[in-house]
């Protein structure tokens, strides 16, 4: 924030996060005379009020497997700033990666978004398409595949009864066939798929 309230001075900053173990950091805001700037709101079981007032999301944390507020920023069109996570694959579209995680390299990351509208909008819309891979029945697809994948591997599905202390063959089934109607429910092109289908593993084609 003290590289970018020189080139864009109306920022502000808010920290939506428990105000456990913050000490550092309200430490840290006061050395740097940004107490004005500089907002910590805690936690909030809703985030959306500040989603939509939001021109950048910065995501500064360096180990993660998927952040849950990357997709509730990106339905709102906010553009991320991540440090180097490349490996999420999710954070592409709408998303900045930054390999630097220096103060400067972030400040420099976030001036370049605040200071250049054309290039903050077409960011938002990347970050709203990306959300597409998310929506109801493509998830349902793949959550599909993978009891199927389970249902049909032998020595993964005998593993998994072992573990699950034996599941019972007909309680699988029914598992599937429970996932299967949703499917049907939520995506009717899939009406003409039977469990027949499924234990033929002639299903697999349809969700390619």
């Amino acid at each position: 924030m003290k590289h970018i309230i020189s080139e864009v001075p109306q920022c502000e900053m808010k920290i939506i996060s428990s105000l456990n173990n913050i000490y550092y950091l309200l430490k840290l805001t006061k050395e740097l005379n940004l107490e004005n700037l500089v907002k910590f709101v805690g936690y909030t079981p809703n985030p959306e009020i500040y989603f939509k007032n939001a021109s950048v999301h910065l995501f500064p944390t360096l180990v993660e497997s998927f952040g849950n507020v990357l997709s509730e920023t990106k339905v709102h069109g906010i553009p991320n700033i991540l440090v180097g996570l490349d490996y999420v694959t999710c954070s592409h579209g709408g998303t900045v990666i930054i390999y630097d995680d220096s103060p400067l390299s972030l400040a420099n990351a976030i001036i370049k978004i605040l200071k250049n509208k054309r290039y903050r909008k077409s960011l938002g819309k990347n970050a709203r398409h990306s959300m597409k891979k998310f929506r109801n029945y493509l998830i349902l697809k793949r959550w599909v595949k993978i009891i199927i994948a389970i249902y049909k591997g032998k020595e993964y599905y005998q593993k998994l009864r072992d573990e699950d202390k034996k599941l019972p063959e007909k309680e699988s089934i029914k598992l599937i066939q429970n996932q299967l109607n949703l499917l049907k429910y939520r995506k009717p092109k899939f009406n003409y798929i039977t469990l027949n289908n499924i234990v033929n593993f002639s299903f697999i084609e349809n969700l390619k």
